[in-house]
Formats: structure tokens, C-alpha cells, sequence
């Protein structure tokens, strides 16, 4: 029988399990612990709005959402989101899922750092977002009733995790910081990195060959 916290199944067919074996694998127990969260979060927000959700999407999502953070996933050149997203639609694909159910997922991890939009799409991508900002940040907290949230943090404590994800973070992309320009990422880097100077969007316009 699979697990169920605050009264939502975590999926357990082969595929899940071969997904969270990965994370296991590549990840960290903070990445690991923060993932479920996300996805026990984001299913509970959803079951709030009356959203009607395919679970084991929102937990593919949920799973590789970080997964670009990691050594094995991180590339030299991509957002830490498109490496995640990247690698959750190859294991999708190469277990046979269809391509418009592996784009679910890959928008759903590509965009769950972008306020908003994700809340205009399908509830799997909304929801991985959902997840994220209440477990990062604290949104939507008021959608996850007080025992519901004791029960998650009860079955995947937080620990450090308010330092943990800022290092995370910075060591994901640290090697590659164009990638934050445009995001909420490049305030990790300000922060973390001595040095770091974020581009600036009126700079570019400034600088447009193009003239005029």
C-alpha cells in the first residue's frame, strides 16, 4: 500500500518509484525532502481550489523540478529549470510516455520559477509552482489547512532548509551565471557569490547595435 500524508497518496507505480530512486540517487536528502513537500503541498492547494489533478504528473514535476541543481543534470549553458525539465521529459520518454504528457512535465519544471504564468496553465503546472512557493517561500500557506501542514513536515522534516536551498542554488549555477539573468536566480548569486554583478535590462537596450 502506498504512503499517504495529510490525506494524499504518493504515487508508487514503477515509474514514480524509478523517478524518486533517481532523485535519491543524484540528489540530497535536502533536495529529496523538499521535493515531496512540493508535491504534498502542491496537491493539497489543489485539492483546496477543487482542481482536478493527475497525481503522478504533479509528482513528476515535483521530483525533477531540482534536479537540474545536481551534478548529474546540471549543464554548462542551460537554466537550472530547463536541465530539470530536460532530464524529467528523456526518463519520461525513454519509459515510452507520450510526448504531450512528457510536455506537461517539462513545462511544468521549466516554469516553476516564473510567478503567475504557471497558474494560468494546467493544474499539474500550476501546482508544481503551487508547491514550490509555499514550501520556499510561504505562499499559500492559507490553502493548506494547519494539520495538513504539521502532517508534511512531520513525514519530510525542513531541518535547514532556509540555508540548505540558498547554497543549493548557488552551487547548481553558480559556474554559469548568465542563466540568471531574467530570474529570481540572480538574486541567489548577488547574495552568495563575492563579485557577482547582475546584467541589466536597460544596459542591453543601451547597448543594442541597432542604434536609434
Amino acid at each position: 500500500m502506498s504512503e499517504r500524508v495529510a490525506g494524499v497518496r504518493i504515487p508508487d507505480s514503477k515509474l514514480a518509484r524509478e523517478a524518486t530512486e533517481l532523485l535519491r540517487e543524484h540528489g540530497t536528502p535536502l533536495l529529496l525532502a523538499h521535493s515531496l513537500r512540493v508535491y504534498l503541498f502542491g496537491a493539497i492547494r489543489g485539492r483546496h481550489r477543487g482542481l482536478a489533478v493527475d497525481h503522478e504528473l504533479l509528482y513528476f514535476g515535483a521530483v525533477f523540478h531540482d534536479l537540474g541543481l545536481t551534478p548529474r543534470y546540471r549543464s554548462p549553458d542551460h537554466r537550472f529549470e530547463v536541465d530539470g525539465a530536460n532530464a524529467a521529459r528523456d526518463f519520461l520518454r525513454a519509459n515510452g510516455v507520450d510526448e504531450p504528457v512528457a510536455g506537461v512535465v517539462w513545462d511544468a519544471i521549466a516554469l516553476h520559477t516564473t510567478p503567475e504564468i504557471p497558474w494560468h496553465k494546467r493544474p499539474e503546472i500550476a501546482l508544481v509552482t503551487g508547491g514550490v512557493e509555499a514550501d520556499v517561500l510561504g505562499d499559500g500557506l492559507g490553502e493548506i489547512p494547519p494539520p495538513d501542514r504539521d502532517a508534511v513536515l512531520a513525514a519530510y522534516p525542513r531541518g535547514d532548509f532556509k540555508r540548505g536551498i540558498v547554497r543549493a542554488f548557488s552551487q547548481g549555477f553558480a559556474h554559469k551565471p548568465a542563466t540568471t539573468f531574467g530570474t529570481m536566480n540572480a538574486d541567489v548569486l548577488e547574495r552568495e557569490q563575492a563579485g557577482f554583478r547582475r546584467t541589466n535590462f536597460c544596459d542591453l537596450i543601451a547597448a543594442n547595435p541597432l542604434g536609434g
